[in-house]
């Protein structure tokens, strides 16, 4: 059985569930609410204060959907009572980054500007002090989504190996490689 699938999902007091005869799973809680369509197959019961992910049989494909509806199931419960931040840092000289509502700006040594346009659901806030690297904050109840803008930003100048430079998540640790050695003479 699958370790993750068989784990229940504990719900706070504060977040309710519900789940329509088309398997479409609503969580609502303090921060918002979230939706995920469920395969026909897995069933999702609620016993008091926890959620069951259930499913018919033991074919591969069962076990696959088993796990992963969980891990949905119990990211939504985690984003709609405490939510997900994701921080990035701009790693270059002269790199910047605006931010006017939920338009982004950045400057990334390209002859031109980057102006993203972020989607409502997620808040975003820039910070540039003295002496530290400009860094990009996203603030989301949907996990998902978080992770698929920050991928989309980190994309525009990704980390290379020689340097570091680009755009980088806070804590992230990039392989270096050694640059050219000396002639040898």
């Amino acid at each position: 059985m699958s370790r993750i699938g068989k784990a229940p999902v504990t719900l706070p007091g504060s977040v309710t569930v519900s789940v329509s005869p088309d398997n479409l799973v609503t969580v609502k809680g303090p921060k918002g609410s979230l939706t995920q369509q469920v395969d026909s197959d897995i069933t999702i019961e609620q016993e008091e204060d926890k959620l069951v992910v259930k499913r018919p049989s033991e074919q591969k494909r069962h076990k696959a959907l088993h796990g992963l509806y969980r891990s949905l199931v119990n990211n939504m419960v985690i984003g709609v009572t405490e939510g997900y931040k994701l921080e990035q840092e701009l790693v270059g000289v002269g790199y910047r980054a605006t931010n006017t509502g939920n338009t982004l700006d950045l400057v990334l040594g390209f002859s031109h500007h980057y102006v993203f346009e972020l989607p409502k659901e997620i808040k975003v806030t820039t910070t540039a002090e003295k002496g530290k690297n400009p860094t990009i904050i996203l603030e989301s109840i949907d996990k998902q989504l978080l992770g698929q803008v920050a991928a989309k930003i980190r994309s525009l100048r990704a980390p290379e190996p020689y340097k570091g430079k680009g755009i980088k998540f806070v804590g992230e640790q990039l392989r270096r490689k050694a640059g050219k050695s000396a002639s040898k003479k």
